[in-house]
């Protein structure tokens, strides 16, 4: 691989040492993602223990498997870059795994957000109603997708535009 010098304003890194920088930045992001969601994961294994899972509805029970099934898929694909690092480990390939780390972190992010309001519903349809439950799982999804995308967004298109307020 040659390089090309500096590859970012106000950074003097080499290509290379631009994605190790990028990798170290996405483990971290994984770390924090596999934490939440195995949190999220174990919660949710412990309800059908519960006197009052025998209680719910059909419909209720069917938000619920989702949710284990999407828990379990968020935990599982915020490991894969570990699996994948693991088998590139010293095969000079960090370009492809950062590009494709950053790809699975990304989608992560969008399932955790379903599984996040998901969870919310449910416990509040359980405690509160349909209604609530849906509202409540409805606002969280939608601040969780101004948090995580618009306020990003925003943040870039200022950047590219040079204000900062």
């Amino acid at each position: 691989m040659t390089d090309p010098g500096p590859t970012d304003e106000g950074r003097h890194e080499t290509t290379l040492e631009r994605y190790d920088r990028n990798w170290r930045d996405i483990q971290q992001e994984l770390r924090i993602t596999q934490t939440g969601t195995q949190l999220l994961a174990g919660f949710l294994l412990t309800l059908p223990f519960q006197n009052r899972f025998t209680t719910l509805s059909d419909g209720q029970i069917a938000v619920y498997l989702a949710l284990v099934v999407l828990a379990a898929t968020v935990s599982i694909l915020a490991l894969a870059p570990v699996s994948a690092h693991r088998v590139l480990f010293q095969k000079h390939r960090i370009a492809d795994l950062v590009v494709v780390s950053n790809r699975i972190l990304m989608i992560c992010l969008a399932a955790s957000s379903i599984l996040f309001a998901g969870t919310v519903l449910l416990i509040f349809d359980v405690v509160l109603g349909r209604t609530l439950g849906l509202a409540s799982g409805i606002v969280l999804f939608l601040a969780t997708a101004a948090l995580w995308i618009g306020v990003p967004l925003r943040l870039r298109s200022r950047a590219r535009s040079g204000t900062r307020n």
